[in-house]
């Protein structure tokens, strides 16, 4: 969701002055475009090595979000793909959420000496979080590893809501502002957040018409859409294809450049006369403590992944975008993207979210 949100103070979005912030909007739209094209976009014990060296034959995922969401779907099918192709004999998972990943970092920094199997699972999200001010502690402060994939922003109704397209659910939130009540699994200021505003300033509609209402990861918040205690849900593709397929729910549109060849029923927001273009790339991180050399033999793991059939069922199962950069390729990557996530951060001031946690 290529680029990311979440926390616990009130972050601020883009500001509602007379006449609208036309010159920040036109940056965050703008810098959103750049980053998305660059992309082409449930508890474990943990492993107790303290007298052991990286056993690559079995590796321990952990999760800074609950289960449901981007983060956790992309650990399990990584990891899964990793066990189908033979490439280890065992992956363990564990979801450790709370402080928009700031409770998994910790734990990470903490129990890094004897975690010397586990890498934990990231996103654009943490880097917009640790901008905000959100996170005392960031993935800056763990080794990166490897980005893998990216994944589009998705705009999602139930499947028997009466809005059978965007322009229909947006001109119905317009005539009732404030109304129209918007999940995601990112809190405010978030990921999902973030994407909802873009997709409604490329509209040229107020931000404000829609409550954006903030949930613990992807699955409580598909909950609340399926339950009718919103009305759409702000999240990834990968978080919703099943659903879609399905017919739970229905993507209105995505901030793809071009239609998904898994979801070919589904149109891109540019498609709809929006410009709205997002991606939000995932890797993984090591421990601080983590060598460079075993740094580098789990990146060559997940090299050889990307490269095998066993991957390409996981990834076209999620309709994710392969997007893999590795050892200093991805810290370059990081340090730039971080840049480029600075740029929105600044240009996004504003009103305040509903939270719900």
């Amino acid at each position: 969701m290529i680029v990311g949100f979440t926390g616990e103070r009130q972050s601020q979005m883009l500001s509602r002055s007379n006449g609208g912030p036309l010159a920040a909007i036109a940056k965050v739209l703008r810098v959103m475009s750049i980053l998305a094209m660059a992309t082409g976009a449930s508890g474990c014990v943990e492993p107790d090595d303290d007298e052991a060296g990286l056993d690559l034959g079995r590796i321990h995922i952990l999760i800074p979000g609950g289960a449901g969401g981007g983060w956790d779907t992309t650990a399990r099918a990584v990891g899964e793909g990793l066990r189908q192709s033979g490439l280890v004999t065992g992956v363990s998972y564990e979801n450790r959420s709370g402080g928009g990943g700031g409770v998994a970092i910790a734990h990470l920094i903490e129990t890094g000496e004897r975690q010397k199997n586990t890498i934990m699972v990231g996103s654009a999200a943490l880097v917009v979080r640790s901008l905000n001010g959100l996170l005392p502690q960031g993935i800056g402060d763990l080794v990166p590893v490897a980005s893998v994939v990216s994944d589009y922003g998705a705009l999602v109704v139930r499947g028997d809501s009466p809005y059978r397209s965007y322009h229909a659910f947006v001109e119905a939130a317009a005539a009732r502002p404030g109304s129209t009540m918007v999940a995601g699994g990112s809190v405010r200021g978030g990921m999902d957040h973030l994407v909802v505003q873009q997709i409604m300033l490329a509209s040229g509609q107020n931000p404000d018409t829609l409550t954006y209402v903030a949930y613990d990861a992807g699955g409580q918040a598909m909950t609340s859409l399926l339950s009718g205690e919103t009305q759409a849900l702000s999240t990834g593709v990968s978080e919703v294809v099943a659903a879609h397929t399905q017919g739970q729910v229905t993507i209105l549109a995505i901030t793809a450049p071009r239609r998904l060849a898994e979801l070919p029923d589904v149109p891109t927001f540019r498609e709809l006369g929006v410009d709205a273009l997002f991606a939000n790339w995932r890797g993984f991180f090591g421990p601080p403590q983590m060598t460079l050399d075993d740094r580098d033999r789990i990146a060559s793991l997940i090299t050889d992944l990307v490269g095998r059939p066993e991957w390409e069922v996981q990834r076209s199962r999620l309709a994710l975008t392969n997007h893999l950069r590795f050892g200093e390729d991805f810290v370059t990557f990081l340090e730039t993207n971080r840049a480029q996530m600075m740029q929105i951060v600044s240009a996004a001031r504003g009103p305040g979210v509903e939270v719900r946690e």
